[in-house]
C-alpha cells in the first residue's frame, strides 16, 4: 500500500492519541483451546510511537508522552510517507540495531550520531488504530491485526509487522531464547480486546525478572549530569538509586529530563533533590546484598 493510494475518506484519527498500555505479569499466560484467545508478540527494546500519516502527507511519530519523534527519525518518517496512505495510524516501536541486537542506547543518540555510526533504525508495527476514513479502535484485536497485515502486505523494511503467534509453546521459546538479541520478553494480548487508552489487563507484558518498572521523581546532583535518582518502586516505596550513575547514564538522563528538573530543595528523607515534573517512567534493577540496592537501568519515557 503506497502513499499514492486512494485516501478513501481521509484522516479520521488525528494526533495526539493516548496509548493502550500492558500491565506487568510474572509469567507467560496459558493459551486456551481453539479458538485461541491470546496473541503473543515480542516485547521489543525501543521507543513506543504511534505513526500518523496526515492528509498533507506529513508523518507524526507520537511518543507515549505526545512528543513528535519524527524530526529525530526523519528517514523513518519519509519511508512511512511513501509506504502508507493518508489517514492510517499505526502503533509500534522504533528500534535501533547494533551488531545484530536491539540497541536502546543508540536511540538516545542524535540523528547525526546514528548516521555517522551507521546504526539502522526500523519501525515495527504491532497494532492499527485507523485506516483512511475510519477509526478502528473499537474493533477486536483479531480484526485490527488482519487489517494491519493487509496494510503492510506490500510494505518494505524498515517498516514491518511485529513477530507474533497464537502458539503458547512458541511464545515460551521466544522468551527463553531471544533475550541475547535484545528482546525484552513477550506481550500477551486478548484477541477480543478493543484499543482503549491507559493500562489494561487485556494486554500483559512478561519481561525478564531481573528488572522492574519504576517512576523517576527527582535527580540528585546537577540536573544536566545527575549522580543518582530519586525513584518510586512498584510497591510504592521511594528510594535513592545506587550505585552512582555511570557517565553515560548520567548524560542520558540529563539530556532527557534535565529541562524538567526544578530547583534544589531539601527532602526530609533523601536530602537535596531536584524534583522532576512530570515524573518519568524508568527501568530499575533490584540488586541483592547485605543492603538491598536499587540500580538505575534506563529511562523509559518513550518506550
Amino acid at each position: 500500500m503506497s502513499g499514492g493510494a486512494d485516501a478513501g475518506g481521509g484522516v479520521a484519527l488525528p494526533p495526539p492519541v493516548d496509548v493502550m498500555r500492558p500491565r506487568s505479569a510474572d509469567s507467560v499466560p496459558g493459551q486456551a483451546e481453539p479458538p485461541r484467545e491470546l496473541q503473543y508478540s515480542l516485547k521489543l527494546d525501543g521507543f513506543r510511537a504511534l505513526a500518523f500519516v496526515l492528509a498533507d502527507g506529513k508523518v507524526v511519530l507520537q511518543s507515549r508522552s505526545h512528543r513528535d519523534l519524527a524530526p529525530e527519525f526523519p528517514e523513518i518518517a519519509a519511508h512511512l510517507r511513501t509506504q502508507l496512505p493518508p489517514g492510517i495510524v499505526l502503533d509500534g516501536e522504533l528500534c535501533a540495531y547494533r551488531e545484530g541486537r536491539l540497541s536502546f542506547t543508540d536511540l538516545l543518540r542524535s540523528h547525526a550520531d546514528r548516521v555517522r555510526a551507521g546504526v539502522p533504525v526500523s519501525y515495527i508495527a504491532f497494532d492499527l488504530l485507523a485506516v483512511p476514513g475510519r477509526d478502528v479502535r473499537g474493533l477486536p484485536l483479531r480484526d485490527r491485526w488482519e487489517l494491519l497485515g493487509a496494510a503492510l502486505r506490500e510494505a518494505e523494511p524498515p517498516l514491518q509487522r511485529v513477530l507474533a503467534t497464537g502458539d503458547e509453546a512458541t511464545a515460551r521459546e521466544w522468551f527463553r531464547e531471544l533475550r541475547p538479541s535484545g528482546v525484552e520478553g513477550v506481550v500477551a494480548k486478548a484477541m477480543g480486546s478493543t484499543y482503549r487508552a491507559g493500562p489494561t489487563w487485556a494486554w500483559r507484558k512478561i519481561r525478564h525478572a531481573d528488572t522492574s518498572d519504576g517512576v523517576l521523581l527527582g535527580v540528585i546532583g546537577p540536573a544536566e549530569q545527575p549522580r543518582a535518582l530519586l525513584v518510586r518502586l512498584p510497591d510504592g516505596r521511594t528510594v535513592t538509586t545506587s550505585p552512582r550513575l555511570s557517565p553515560a547514564q548520567s548524560r542520558q538522563v540529563g539530556a532527557l529530563v534535565g529541562d524538567r528538573a526544578g530547583p534544589l530543595a531539601e527532602d526530609p528523607e533523601h536530602g537535596p533533590v531536584r524534583r522532576v515534573d512530570p515524573p518519568v517512567p524508568v527501568e530499575l534493577r533490584q540488586v541483592a546484598g547485605r543492603h538491598e540496592n536499587v540500580a538505575f537501568v534506563r529511562v523509559r519515557s518513550e518506550g
